[in-house]
């Protein structure tokens, strides 16, 4: 793995290897080993979880960055949860994503899961009318 340098803004939040983070001053990190983590906007709160697709992203990103049994429990909640928004929608391109976005997490890729979960809440927002939240950018 190449190192990853993250320039973070005073009081941005980072998960570590599901250990919050808070930084009190700007600071420019450098991850020289691979490492479970989210920060900033990509991180989603209980309460965010408010609609179909934002409760796949939360259970997808337990199964990221939680402890051993949070990922298991969060894996299971997300094949649940997906393979009820694939039976519930008409739009071929969500099922497809959430198929994919499934078969990420199970590979242990669930980074990439969460990135097309994204997708799913952003065609949900449009779908349902929504205003985009300025959480999860692409």
């Amino acid at each position: 793995m190449s190192n990853l340098v993250l320039e973070l803004r005073p009081g941005e939040v980072m998960i570590v290897n599901g250990a919050p983070i808070r930084f009190r001053t700007k600071a420019r990190i450098e991850l020289t080993a691979k490492a479970r983590f989210l920060f900033g906007k990509q991180i989603m709160t209980p309460d965010q979880a408010d609609s179909p697709s934002r409760r796949i992203y939360f259970a997808l990103q337990s199964a990221y960055i939680g402890d051993d049994d949070e990922r298991v429990r969060g894996l299971a909640l997300a094949r649940d949860l997906i393979a009820a928004f694939k039976e519930a929608t008409t739009s071929e391109l969500a099922r497809e994503i959430l198929d994919r976005a499934i078969a990420q997490a199970e590979a242990d890729e669930c980074y990439q899961a969460l990135k097309l979960a994204r997708r799913v809440i952003r065609h949900e927002d449009a779908v349902l009318g929504r205003t985009p939240a300025a959480l999860l950018p692409a």
